[in-house]
């Protein structure tokens, strides 16, 4: 069961006893009086002026923070506004839809006819930073007709690597991975700050980041270097600087994929995975960086359409009490929780909109993502309250936390960056850090130059080879025949002089190289850039291969 009712009843009654507090305790001023008249000073009446209105000093309830961010006064806040919602209005409040194209007028009619919570962006939303602005602003307006004081909730995919929505125009960011392969924490809280930057100058409130899950390499189909790595300390040691960078910027982090999606042989995009790990097992690998980001007040994690059986075999866990059970209770998260999105094949194959939405509810998620129909998700809602399957509490709770973490979201990033803070120089040399800090040498000289006069790029994708070329060219080193740099777009292997592979470093394992081997786990121009200037010896890559891979040292250099 989760434990939302009472810290938001206890914070509605501390309010109170505050503002009796505040409105009474008179008798108790000391009377001025009683003050030697040459030691107290002149009052406002004393000089001939208006007497200044006091300021409320806040008490203990508004001030308090619960243990996933908001104060107990916004909880408490947004219970009442819940409470003065319909059912209709509860339940859309608890539903994100993916949006229909470019402009907020194609969203208007589902966000103000079903009350709506909250919506994500994707590729075909974004078009330029200025346009995601105008959109989110547009959604924010349209959202005021629903009568709510709270904002939407307007997220995005925005990890780094191979998963971000954003790219015209920002700052892009190598894979988690790299973050895994630097293992430097401050380096990781820099990289979300200026995620996090970006993403609120053009308006976003929410970011479906970070990765939390644990990789166990080649037999992790889905995740692979969207995790930090296969050793969960470090992916917790990371994950927590990330959550930090993040808060840091305003936006509100959603950990995923709960309780592990790296350690599962199969998408759930595409089907539902299933989980052979005993409770013990998850305990020792995918939890540990769950377990650690909620202790240190996380704000939102995201349940994954994974059958765990050792919980509840042959249900995915973003429908399975036993599955949220363990998060709310063993793990003792109070924040809000989001399913996965509710048309993958792992939900929607097997299960109607309806049934869907109001399973994950009744488990204990707070926000429905992506069902396949909004409205029908809405109404299944509304008759399951109605006919007594879904409990109303159980409804409230979950949309009382959603507008208390929109309450805090608005206070926390009131301060939105100008739309020049999108691709700022600074944002670069971040990314360039990274990479640099990620770049692993697994075989062949820690320093100096590895190429000679001109090189010639072959593998990679046409992308890849042009960012590459850019990069050199930029850097002053000549692209024509000589030195063969092989860039690895996938786990196969290559030969070259010097072969570089950009996501995954299992082909490395596989490649022969005359003078280096080297991981990137990247294909941003940053990280070509980092790449050229490890070639011609003016930097050293510092990273270490934070996947275990036969064959493959971690580094070549101490």
């Amino acid at each position: 069961m989760s434990r939302l009712t009472g810290p938001a009843a206890a914070a509605v009654a501390a309010l109170v006893v505050a503002v009796t507090a505040a409105c009474g305790g008179v008798d108790e001023v000391a009377d001025p009086a009683a003050t030697p008249s040459a030691s107290r000073p002149t009052s406002a009446a004393d000089r001939d002026e208006p007497t200044p209105t006091p300021k409320a000093t806040p008490t203990p309830a508004e001030t308090a923070v619960t243990s996933w961010g908001p104060t107990e006064a916004e909880v408490a806040q947004a219970a009442s506004i819940v409470a003065t919602m319909s059912t209709e209005a509860r339940a859309g409040r608890v539903i994100m839809v993916r949006v229909a194209g470019t402009t907020a007028a194609a969203a208007a009619g589902e966000i103000t006819d079903l009350a709506l919570g909250g919506a994500i962006l994707f590729d075909d939303n974004i078009e330029a930073p200025r346009q995601v602005r105008d959109l989110t602003a547009g959604l924010q307006q349209v959202a005021t007709t629903t009568g709510s004081p709270a904002p939407l909730l307007v997220g995005v995919d925005q990890e780094g690597g191979s998963v971000a929505r954003v790219t015209a125009g920002a700052t892009e960011l190598p894979t988690y991975m790299t973050l895994g392969s630097a293992a430097d924490p401050a380096l990781a809280e820099r990289a979300a700050r200026v995620s996090a930057d970006e993403l609120r100058a053009m308006g976003l409130t929410v970011v479906f980041a970070p990765d939390a899950d644990v990789t166990i390499g080649l037999a992790d189909p889905t995740i692979g270097s969207r995790s930090a790595s296969d050793d969960p300390a470090l992916v917790a040691e990371i994950v927590q600087a990330s959550v930090r960078g993040y808060l840091g910027g305003g936006l509100i982090p959603v950990l995923k994929h709960f309780p592990g999606h790296g350690s599962v042989p199969a998408d759930s995009h595409e089907t539902l995975p299933v989980q052979t790990a005993t409770v013990d097992e998850l305990n020792a690998r995918d939890l540990v960086p769950f377990r650690a980001a909620v202790a240190a007040g996380a704000p939102s994690v995201m349940v994954a359409h994974i059958d765990v059986t050792a919980l509840d075999p042959g249900v995915p866990g973003s429908l399975s009490p036993a599955v949220l059970g363990l998060l709310r209770e063993d793990l003792g998260f109070d924040g809000l929780v989001f399913s996965d999105a509710e048309e993958m094949a792992a939900v929607a194959g097997a299960y109607g909109v309806g049934e869907a939405a109001t399973r994950a509810l009744a488990a204990g998620v707070d926000v429905v993502l992506m069902p396949r129909d909004a409205a029908t998700a809405r109404e299944a809602i509304v008759t399951a309250v109605a006919g007594g399957a879904l409990p109303a509490a159980r409804l409230d709770e979950a949309a009382t936390r959603v507008v208390a973490t929109a309450l805090w979201q608005a206070r926390l990033g009131a301060a939105q960056p100008d739309l020049a803070t999108v691709g700022l120089p600074e944002h670069h040399q971040v990314a360039y850090d990274l990479s640099i800090a990620g770049l692993a040498v697994v075989s062949g000289p820690c320093t100096g130059r590895l190429v000679g006069d001109t090189v010639q790029v072959v593998g990679g994708t046409e992308t890849d080879r042009a960012r590459f070329t850019e990069a050199a060219r930029t850097a002053g080193l000549p692209i024509g025949p000589g030195s063969v740099v092989r860039l690895l777009g996938g786990t196969t292997g290559g030969s070259g002089d010097v072969v570089v592979s950009l996501d995954l470093p299992y082909g490395l394992a596989a490649s022969e190289a005359s003078t280096a081997r080297l991981a990137l786990f990247g294909r941003t121009p940053d990280a070509f850039r980092a790449l050229v200037d490890v070639l011609l010896g003016s930097a050293r890559g510092r990273g270490s291969v934070p996947v275990q891979v036969d064959g493959l040292p971690a580094t070549a250099c101490p």
